[in-house]
This record gives C-alpha cells, structure tokens and sequence, in this order.
C-alpha cells in the first residue's frame, strides 16, 4: 500500500507543531535564567547600596564568563541532533556525555583563574572601595558553581538535540525557585550577608546540574552509552566549538562597543541606552527561542539525510521569525510610552530612548529573520562560516558606531548602527542560506 505524498499545507502544519513544541518551553527557560541574577538583586539590595553595587559588579563578569562559553550549549544541540537524525541514540547520548565532559574542565579552568583574579578583575571593572569587598567575595563564592554552570549549558544542548525542551524549562523553574529560597534563608535567616546569596547561586546551579544529569545518566543505561571522558570525543567537541567561541566573542564586543559609545554621550543617553538594551534582550529570547526550535529540527532532518526537509524547516523558521518580529515590534511601538516609565521618571531620559525604541520597533523583522537563519545554520554545524560573518559583521560596525560621538545622532545614531549590524548579519546569513552549502547530510559533519 502506498502512502499519498504530504500537500504543502500538511507539511507547513506538520512544521509549525515541532517549532511550537520546541520554541515554546526554550522560551521559558530562557526567561527564567536571567530571574536567577533578579532574585539576587532583591535580596541583596535591601542589604545596602554598597552590597547591591558589589553584586552588579560581580553577576556582570559571572554572566560574561559563563555566555562566552555558550557554544557548550550550541555545539551539543547541532551535534546530537544530527544523531538522532540518524536514529543512532547511543552516539547521541554519547557525544552529549563528551560536551559534558568538556563543560567539567572549562568549569575547572575558569576557578582557577577567577579565585586568585577576583580582586584585579573587579578593580578592571571600576569597582567603588566599598563595594569592592562585596564584588569580591561574590565572585569568588559564586565562582565554584562556574562547572555546575557550563555542565547546565552542555546538558540543555544534549536534551534540546533529543528534541526534549520542556525538561530543561522544568529544571529552570525549579532553579530559580531554589534559589530565591536559599537567598533568603542564607542571607536573611542565617545572616550571612552577601556570602549566603552567592552560596544560595551556587548551591542552586548545583542542584540544576544534578537534575541534569540524572536525566542524561538514565538514558545512556538506557541505551547502553558510555559515561566515561573519552579524550578523542572531547576534542571533537572542542573544536567544533571554537568558531562558535570567535563568534560569541564577536558579538559581545559589538554590545560593550555600543554601550562604550552610550557612556560618551552623556548620562542621560547611557540611561535611556540600558533600558532599550534590556528590552531589546528581553525581545532576543523570544526570538531565540525559535533559533532553538531550529538548532534541533534541522539537526535532525540532516543527520536523517532529508536535505529537502531541512530546505524546507529552514523556509517555514525564516516565516515564523518575520511572523513574530513584526508582532514584536508593534507592541513596541504600542507600549512605548507606558514601558519607559517603569525604569525611569526622568523626563530627559524618556525623551531620549523615544525614537532609539522606534529603531528597535522596525528592526524586529530583520531580527527574526537572523535570529532563525543563525539557529539554522548552527544546526547544520556551519560553526567556521557564523565565525567569519559575525567578525565580518564586527568589522563594518566598529567604525560606524565609533564615528557617532562625532557625527551626532545620539542613542538613536547607536541603535541605527545596531540595525545596520543586524542587516550586516541579515546578508551575510542570507547568501548562505541561499548557497545550500550549509546542507551537509550525515550523522556527523
């Protein structure tokens, strides 16, 4: 008996049910992460200004440390997908274990740089002499939860490659409330101050990890992988992160190039440049999360060697990230005058950041679109091309964004640059996407 061949329309839903089932608990999770530093801030700021100073100076280098290492996450995803693409579980479960691994000795490493740095590293930062104290000792605590940390990004990539995104929204859940928990017994109850809230953070991403690996543990006795560190696999892991690594790093600079020129402006336009960067990180996880939803669908489709279905995932992402950028900036434009009052009452401030959010309002379709096209392309594993776009990308920002202080234009002038990043990113993304010759079929690249 032969099966009549999928209509368009079957296939677009057929598609519109995995991104929905995969995007909508990534989001999720991807909220409560940033909770995590929310909590803290708090309890901590009932402590003092001088303590809440400190935190900031110290979640500020924790969550640099921890995002560069992203590829932990991104990396495990590609990989893993392609597997399960193949229908080879254990190799799956296998090369999770091996990024795991890989997160263990990152962790390992960054202690022990962080531990005798801390001091230096918070006098870079500007620290005040009495917040100094508190950053330090922050820092230093909440530096051993750095290993239970990365092995949270490794184990989401492994589940997100199994096509499994509601495990780690559960455990997000469950880590932020332990550890709004634990902050308020350590530093309240046991009157430990600024010490208990880092020792609440850590204890927090220990259980995550924990949780983390129970799940992946159960499944590699269930499909008869190995747990132990395999040296070969673990380079392998390495390496396909590296240009992952050149590309964070890449994108990072371009964000502390643009609040660079903010503070140079004046502060006023700094003001109004913090609220619009945290609404526009705030727009990112949405987005992301269908970045996600690609990293794992596409993944998958090539490790089953269904080149069609990954051209055709990839079309119907690139819809839902206009789809949704479109419905994001008009809500932008629509809360724009009720947003800005809940960070800031100073009317200067609110005068500045009005048209900078217009900006961001029109760029949210170019923003769904690169957002996608990059999950896409992370999913396929095309980690040496994502390299050479986003330091391209860098490359043409730089000396836009450099000239502003000169030209004038102000925070609007910023977020105009940042726009021209994302259409940067947009082309360069694009003419891949185009080229095909991100498709490469296999269960490995």
């Amino acid at each position: 008996m032969t099966h009549a061949p999928a209509t368009p329309r079957a296939t677009r839903r057929q598609h519109d049910r995995e991104i929905v089932a995969l995007a909508v608990p990534a989001f999720g999770a991807l909220v409560a992460e940033p909770l995590f530093v929310l909590a803290d801030s708090a309890i901590v700021g009932h402590l003092g200004t001088a303590q809440l100073a400190g935190l900031g100076v110290a979640s500020a280098l924790l969550t640099t440390a921890v995002s560069i290492f992203v590829f932990l996450a991104y990396a495990t995803t590609a990989a893993v997908a392609r597997r399960v693409g193949a229908d080879d579980l254990q190799a799956a479960i296998r090369q999770g274990m091996d990024g795991i691994w890989l997160a263990l000795l990152l962790g390992a490493a960054v202690i022990a740089v962080v531990l005798p740095a801390a001091p230096a590293l918070v006098e870079l930062f500007g620290a005040s002499d009495t917040a100094a104290p508190y950053a330090i000792t922050y820092l230093r605590i909440s530096s051993l939860g750095i290993p239970a940390m990365l092995v949270v990004l490794a184990a989401t990539g492994v589940l997100r490659g199994l096509q499994d995104t509601k495990t780690p929204l559960y455990v997000a859940v469950g880590g932020f409330v332990a550890n709004a928990v634990l902050n308020a017994g350590l530093v309240y109850g046991a009157d430990l101050g600024i010490a208990g809230s880092a020792w609440g953070t850590v204890i927090a991403q220990c259980g995550m990890a924990a949780a983390y690996l129970v799940v992946v543990v159960r499944g590699a006795r269930a499909h008869g992988a190995s747990l132990r560190p395999d040296a070969a696999g673990i380079r392998a892991s390495a390496h396909a992160g590296v240009p992952l690594l050149v590309r964070t790093l890449s994108l990072r600079a371009i964000l502390m190039i643009a609040t660079a020129v903010a503070a140079r402006l004046g502060d006023a336009e700094i003001a109004a440049h913090q609220i619009i960067l945290s609404l526009w990180s705030l727009l990112a996880f949405a987005l992301d999360a269908i970045a996600i939803a690609g990293q794992a669908i596409i993944g998958r489709y090539l490790g089953a060697g269904d080149a069609q279905g990954a051209r055709e995932a990839c079309r119907r992402m690139v819809q839902w990230g206009i789809a949704v950028g479109v419905v994001l900036g008009a809500l932008v434009v629509v809360a724009r005058p009720a947003f800005l009052p809940m960070f800031t009452s100073d009317s200067v401030v609110k005068d500045t950041a009005l048209p900078a959010l217009l900006v961001v309002a029109l760029a949210q379709p170019i923003c769904g679109i690169v957002f996608v096209l990059d999950g896409v392309l992370m999913g396929a594993g095309d980690g040496p091309y994502l390299a050479w776009a986003m330091v391209l990308t860098l490359a043409v920002f730089t000396p836009v964004a450099l000239l502003i202080p000169t030209l004038g234009g102000g925070i609007t002038a910023v977020w105009g640059a940042m726009t021209l990043m994302m259409a940067m990113r947009l082309l360069t993304l694009w003419l891949r996407s185009r080229s095909g010759r991100w498709i490469v079929i296999g269960a490995t690249r």
